[in-house]
């Protein structure tokens, strides 16, 4: 028998957090552990061609072998570009001052 390490998956859709507490064999990568996981079956918008992966809030490849209670974050587009929300928040700012 293989020997496993737990790892956990986690996803956060705008209505609906997913995790998923899930014990893999040593020398699973992160996309073998998604697929085992059942998330691209429970949540069929998920793409992992288009969208980045990550353990514990850093970005990495789909190929990256997990270690011993590694969180896998898959990570939602982003809706707004972050400089231009922060360029607007500070004209805002201006502007009220």
């Amino acid at each position: 028998m293989a020997d496993l390490i737990n790892v956990q998956l986690c996803y956060a859709a705008p209505l609906r957090e997913y995790f998923r507490a899930l014990s893999v064999a040593r020398g699973t990568t992160i996309e073998q552990a998604i697929r085992q996981s059942g998330v691209l079956q429970d949540l069929p918008g998920v793409d992992l061609a288009a969208q980045p992966v990550g353990i514990f809030g850093k970005k990495r490849p789909l190929d990256t072998v997990l270690r011993e209670h590694d969180r896998i974050e898959i990570y939602r587009p982003l809706v707004a570009d972050p400089k231009e929300s922060r360029r607007r928040r500070s004209e805002k700012k201006a502007a009220a001052a």
